[in-house]
């Protein structure tokens, strides 16, 4: 088997492969402004509340306008909706190039762009979240997430944020010229696969508002247990994952005397972990049914904690990390397979968008606690606060588990026709 055959299996079609190239081509753009855009903020004001907010503006958005972006998912031929969000970013990002050459870039100039910007992003990621399943046989759903993750760890954690920091030391505006060209490529991949618009059921009456749509998929959403369950388990797993992922640079430097260095090591371990579980994930669902692979997965998460808590060497964080970026793979993988074989086509983007809101909602709620926690109790606490609250939802959810992956598209369709 040639690697080409190996990436990008003949049996998905020629649509996935662009798809994925798309996919991998924004993910190098976006991995270089992972780099680019906290050095650019930083040399612009030494205030940690405006540092901060750079990647604020990377959460609001989504917790703005993501229920929002997949209802019109729901509505719009989606390949043309990612066409014209990718170009409202490259665009925004050519007047921000334009801003930094003519001198006249200031930090708030910087942040309008970094919300603009992530606005058009939500639309982007949400969208691009239903194609997959329009594209595939939902047994290949699998293999096709798991290659798009491996796309996502290698231009936006590897490639991308050293070519973003070496692009910024040339010039500050020459990172964001090559991410637009980036973006614009993309625009140019996604082009070359068929329309994708999903059939609406009033098409030959009058369109209900776009809030009709959102509580409709709501709905869905709340009188489907399995789906239901997955989402909250995102949810309640994300706060307390970020927690004290809020306060790692700090836990890294201060607690483990790992240095800055050791930090970013520290962090690029879980995308070594990450690309590791790439070359097994079909193995190993092949091997193991999927309720299998996401009980480990959620208790290797509630170690994890466990383990970071009670460790002072930066030897053993390193590899709990790479462990941590490995499972986190296997399980973004299978719950967002899970969840597009359960999800009707017609609502696979308002249920992505629910599940985003989840997540970045858990998030800042997570991030806000953690620094309490930290603030109060020391830099070890925000783990342990994490280890109990994953360990009581673990318990909570072990037995759905097994109904969400035993769950079929037929099942949670005919329980609420």
């Amino acid at each position: 088997m040639g690697i080409g055959e190996w990436v990008a299996p003949t049996r998905l079609g020629r649509d996935f492969r662009w798809l994925l190239a798309s996919s991998w081509t924004s993910n190098v753009g976006d991995g270089i402004a992972l780099a680019a855009a906290p050095l650019l903020i930083a040399s612009m004001t030494d205030s940690p509340i405006l540092v901060a907010s750079g990647a604020v503006m990377q959460f609001l958005p989504w917790l703005l306008f993501g229920l929002h972006a997949g209802a019109i998912a729901d509505r719009l031929d989606r390949r043309l909706l990612i066409m014209v969000a990718n170009g409202i970013r490259a665009l925004v990002l050519i007047g921000l190039c334009t801003f930094l050459v003519t001198g006249v870039a200031d930090i708030w100039i910087v942040l309008a762009v970094a919300f603009v910007y992530g606005c058009a992003e939500v639309f982007v990621d949400t969208t691009s979240s239903t194609l997959l399943p329009m594209m595939v046989r939902k047994a290949d759903l699998g293999i096709g997430n798991a290659r798009l993750q491996a796309g996502f760890l290698v231009a936006n954690q590897f490639g991308g944020p050293p070519l973003g920091a070496f692009l910024f030391a040339v010039g500050s505006f020459w990172p964001f010229a090559v991410q637009a060209l980036c973006v614009a490529l993309a625009v140019l991949l996604i082009s070359r696969i068929a329309a994708t618009r999903v059939p609406a059921k009033d098409a030959d009456g009058p369109r209900a508002p776009v809030h009709t749509d959102i509580l409709e998929g709501i709905r869905w959403l709340w009188r489907n247990p399995p789906v239901r369950t997955l989402v909250i388990i995102i949810l309640t797993f994300n706060i307390t994952w970020a927690a004290p992922w809020g306060i790692l640079v700090l836990y890294a430097t201060d607690h483990l005397q790992m240095g800055p260095v050791g930090y970013g090591a520290l962090t690029t371990a879980s995308a070594v972990g990450g690309l590791l579980a790439t070359f097994s994930f079909g193995w190993l669902e092949r091997r193991f049914t999927f309720k299998t692979l996401m009980r480990v997965c959620l208790s290797a998460e509630v170690a994890m904690h466990l383990a970071f808590a009670l460790t002072t060497s930066g030897t053993v964080a390193f590899v709990i990390m790479v462990a941590f970026g490995a499972y986190a793979f296997v399980w973004g993988t299978i719950s967002t397979t899970v969840r597009q074989r359960l999800v009707p086509h017609e609502l696979q983007g308002r249920i992505a968008s629910v599940n985003m809101v989840g997540v970045f909602g858990g998030l800042v709620i997570g991030q806000a606690l953690g620094g309490v926690i930290a603030q109060v109790w020391g830099l070890t606490a925000p783990w342990w606060f994490a280890f109990v609250g994953a360990a009581i939802t673990l318990v909570l959810v072990w037995r759905p588990i097994s109904h969400i992956a035993a769950a079929r598209v037929e099942d949670v369709e005919d329980e609420h026709p």
